[in-house]
């Protein structure tokens, strides 16, 4: 009778070595796809600061009537350049991010608001009534028109981060009632 293992000479050994490389590949597969999932959970969160900052920077322009006054510098504290606001998300004394706004804020619309069209009730309402109607002499005399306008602005805000190199920008329409001084010379 033949001893059965003499037939086997390593068969054994040579079935484990497969297994293992098999199971390293797939391990190592695994790692890849987990590296990969966590750039692209990174770049996401990237991309969604910097939507937040611009949106943000967009805001900031609107809190102060500089984009009306003088849009070539709408940014109240600017860093570096006129309108640049720099951001530092996580407190550490450098900028994360900067934005931009580019173009320049720029007035779209501009029309005059009849005095009827006023609500006198409102204090906003009386700072625009023209008063009483003349032939002369004053502005919006014969039109009807107050002294105020509905006009409607455009600012685009571009922001990019320093590390992340992510990117986004956003632009955004609103509408302002000024003065018709104020409308004649920004807009």
């Amino acid at each position: 009778m033949r001893n059965p293992r003499c037939g086997q000479r390593g068969a054994t050994l040579l079935v484990s070595l497969i297994m293992l490389v098999l199971l390293t590949l797939f391990a190592i597969g695994a790692l890849n796809t987990a590296n990969t999932n966590l750039k692209v959970v990174g770049n996401m969160q990237a991309k969604a600061e910097a939507m937040n900052i611009a949106q943000e920077t967009i805001e900031t322009v609107l809190s102060t009537p500089l984009f009306i006054s003088n849009p070539a510098n709408a940014v109240l504290t600017p860093c570096g350049s006129a309108n640049t606001l720099c951001t530092d998300i996580n407190a550490d004394g450098t900028t994360d991010y900067t934005s931009v706004l580019s173009p320049a804020p720029k007035c779209v619309t501009v029309k005059p608001i009849k005095n009827s069209d006023l609500d006198l009730a409102t204090s906003e309402g009386l700072s625009c009534s023209a008063g009483q109607a003349q032939q002369f002499g004053v502005a919006g005399a014969v039109t009807g028109d107050s002294l105020c306008s509905n006009t409607v602005w455009e600012i685009t805000a571009v922001t990019t981060g320093a590390n992340s190199g992510a990117s986004a920008t956003v632009t955004q329409g609103v509408g302002v009632r000024i003065s018709s001084d104020d409308a004649g010379s920004s807009c």
